[in-house]
């Protein structure tokens, strides 16, 4: 029997989330994947990125943060880790909850170099879940994160009061 894999680099996603606001900042951005899939290939996403060989997941939770939606988490909470598709691939992802300010939040950003166009999205808490409910945000890291929002929300906003 020959099998074949995927071999990709560990991924690391981060649910940006501001409990004063009770905001969510996303992004959108081109995804090839789903071009010929009915609706748009510009999904709302975490903001995500690949571990370089010398970072550790915190260190490009925070780059990614600053790289794609110019914005800092002030403080990181793993939320989980897990295989996006162990029949196929390799890939592990590591995600955090990370606390913002999403006051300033917005605007189009992303490296030229990496061919990125990606536009920052801020969502009510509300308007997030209804996405997810309606299937709009449909990758799997977006879900996972906020469905663990929706379960540790209460506990999260007295973390960070």
């Amino acid at each position: 029997m020959d099998r074949e894999v995927l071999l990709k680099d560990h991924a690391v996603g981060v649910l940006l989330f501001d409990p004063d606001r009770d905001a969510i900042v996303m992004v959108r951005q081109f995804r090839v994947g789903v071009l010929h899939e009915p609706g748009s290939p510009w999904l709302l996403e975490l903001v995500a990125g690949l571990i370089d060989t010398a970072e550790s997941a915190e260190a490009v939770a925070h780059r990614e943060s600053l790289e794609e939606a110019n914005i800092e988490p002030v403080d990181l909470l793993r939320i989980c880790d897990y295989y996006n598709s162990p029949g196929a691939s390799n890939e592990n992802v590591t995600l955090y909850c990370g606390r913002v300010d999403s006051s300033t939040a917005g605007g189009v950003f992303g490296l030229a170099h990496e061919h990125e166009d990606i536009e920052v999205v801020i969502l009510s808490y509300e308007e997030a879940m209804a996405g997810l409910q309606a299937g709009s945000i449909n990758n799997a890291m977006s879900i996972i994160a906020l469905q663990w929002l929706a379960l540790n929300k209460a506990d999260l906003q007295k973390r960070w009061s």
